[in-house]
């Protein structure tokens, strides 16, 4: 025993020379803040040196070393536990020295531990009763020491790797590897892992889930060399939790995935890069490397200002409501108090650029006219219309709990209606053949579709090309529904009502007869004539088939106010 206490004591001393050799380094004045700095003075002194020993930006010999000291700083002191501990104990590896010890299966009793393995796990155990001097005054329990595993919860979690970090800089890991700067806050060994919201990325999946999927990615590209890894990580993780749902976050292995990383030209040069998959310049996405300070707040902004921009933005009171068209697309509108398009309708714009035309519009309240007309009684709310121009209030009143919530209930809803679209194409293109033809209204044919054997004749008049296709369109769909009328109504069926088109720049004198000026200043109108009695009632109103179909209805009906015509309409007979 008493041959062993000269060599205890002599190591024991040693242990403790190169302890207060590391607590030498005051990671308060590595970064150059106060030790009552807040975390947001630590934050931006952190930003600040980065940027200035960043090794792409300084080529000055010690300049890694030191971007590695500071990287080490930050990430202790940034973390509330870690510099809790720093603050108490000395390490700079924010593992407390002396506590209450680990009494699992060890009988209460303390291990100073290094390497791997566990408590009782090493090869020089010193058991109760063979060091009895170091316990302090009254009571106390005796300390034992282990050279052999990382200790439990109760252990100092002071061991040889954390030693040599001190002095060499670089995490042995058992293995002797004295090399490099910085070290790892790690305290057990074993291969870097990426956090679990963190995508390990290859050329398969970025394939599959990245390339023109419309969903924005943050991406780190690495070889496992690089310092700084696991702090750019952290800042990555936390900016996409901020805005889980609209943002995914992936990291590749360029040491492993070399030529996939050649072939997109992020491979990493002597730092780890950041890059965005940006829909900014082109539906088919592109990545833009981020360059400004890895702050999660700038960092944030850069992903946002490079979310899909897929939804136009329009004004509510000029917005063509869409009708039939040419388009197999269905389209649909949010309509919302916020100034700029929402971040969760980006979100889906992106993901559904290929399979909806999207719109946004900002708008006061329900009361407004234009949000009454679509038949919207709560905001936010969507609607849509079919490719055939049917209208659709898809949800009012939307409540948001997160991004990631909305983006998928709301993906739900535009599924289903694009399902119903498909279903109502397949449906028209059944029936295409079937559907009644609008005919264009001439002198031959006037008094067939509008002579006094026809209780009211619905006459379209256009002055464009557009304008027929539209008007054509409309009536036919509405000339195919059997509107609703009341019972008494003059008019008993469908046959009582004939449809035409009339092309107002080739029949003015026609029009002159309903109104002085022929309605020249509008450029496609419905009118709804009498022949017997010579009155009329005209519609110049937003040409869907909502409203068109309302304006037929109080025609039937007799809702609407007729006028007598200026003196008979007459068609000029084409050559």
């Amino acid at each position: 025993m008493m041959t062993r206490l000269p060599f205890l004591t002599l190591l024991l001393v040693s242990l403790l020379i190169l302890t207060l050799e590391a607590k030498t380094k005051d990671l308060y004045k590595v970064l150059g803040v106060e030790k009552t700095a807040s975390q947001r003075e630590i934050q931006k002194a952190f930003h600040k040196l980065s940027l200035q020993y960043h090794p792409d930006k300084n080529k000055n010999k010690g300049a890694q070393e030191k971007f590695a000291e500071i990287n080490n700083a930050y990430e202790i002191l940034s973390d509330e536990e870690k510099r809790k501990n720093y603050d108490m104990y000395g390490d700079e590896k924010a593992s407390p020295r002396f506590d209450a010890g680990y009494s699992q299966d060890n009988d209460g009793y303390t291990y100073f531990t290094s390497g791997g393995g566990g408590p009782g796990h090493g090869q020089n155990t010193f058991r109760p009763g063979e060091w009895q001097s170091m316990g302090g005054s009254g009571g106390s329990k005796s300390f034992s020491f282990s050279f052999g595993g990382s200790g439990g919860p109760g252990s100092f979690g002071f061991g040889l790797n954390d030693i040599f970090s001190n002095f060499f800089g670089g995490d042995t890991k058992g293995r002797g590897q004295f090399g490099g700067f910085g070290g790892s806050t790690r305290s057990q060994s074993g291969p870097r892992s990426s956090p679990k919201n963190i995508r390990t990325i290859n050329l398969q999946v970025f394939q599959k889930e990245i390339s023109e999927q419309g969903m924005t990615w943050l991406l780190l590209s690495y070889t496992p060399t690089l310092k700084g890894n696991q702090h750019i990580e952290s800042i990555l993780e936390e900016v996409a939790s901020t805005v889980q749902g609209a943002l995914q976050v992936g990291s590749i292995n360029c040491e492993t995935e070399l030529s996939f990383c050649k072939d997109l030209g992020i491979y990493p040069r002597r730092a780890p890069r950041v890059f965005i998959y940006s829909y900014i310049s082109s539906d088919k996405g592109s990545l833009v490397e981020y360059n400004g300070e890895l702050a999660v707040q700038d960092l944030r902004s850069f992903c946002q200002e490079h979310m899909p921009r897929f939804s136009k933005r329009v004004d509510l009171r000029h917005f063509e409501f869409p009708s039939v068209t040419s388009e197999k697309l269905p389209r649909v509108i949010l309509l919302s108090t916020k100034k700029n398009t929402p971040v969760i309708w980006r979100v889906l714009s992106g993901l559904y650029r290929k399979r909806f035309i999207l719109y946004d519009a900002q708008v006061q309240d329900v009361t407004d006219p234009t949000v009454r007309r679509l038949g919207v009684d709560a905001l936010p709310a969507i609607v849509g219309w079919l490719s055939n121009g049917e209208k659709h209030v898809l949800k009012t009143g939307i409540s948001v709990k997160d991004i990631k919530s909305a983006v998928n209930d709301l993906s739900i809803l535009l599924d289903g209606f694009e399902k119903k679209n498909k279903k109502e194409g397949t449906r028209k293109a059944k029936t295409s053949t079937e559907e009644k033809q609008i005919t264009l209204l001439t002198g031959s044919n006037f008094d067939t579709l509008c002579g006094e054997s026809t209780p009211v004749c619905i006459i379209g008049a256009f002055r464009s090309p557009r304008a027929r296709e539209k008007l054509e369109s409309i009536l036919s769909m509405v000339s195919q529904k059997s509107l609703t009328r009341r019972k008494n109504s003059a008019f008993g069926s469908r046959d009582s009502i004939s449809y035409a088109v009339l092309d107002a720049t080739k029949q003015s004198a026609f029009l002159n007869a309903f109104e002085k000026a022929g309605f020249k200043s509008v450029d496609k109108l419905l009118v709804a004539y009498k022949p017997r009695k010579r009155k009329f009632a005209s519609f110049v109103g937003e040409m869907t088939i909502e409203e068109v179909e309302r304006f037929i209805g109080s025609v039937l009906n007799g809702d609407i106010q007729f006028r007598e015509t200026r003196k008979k309409p007459v068609l000029k007979q084409e050559s």
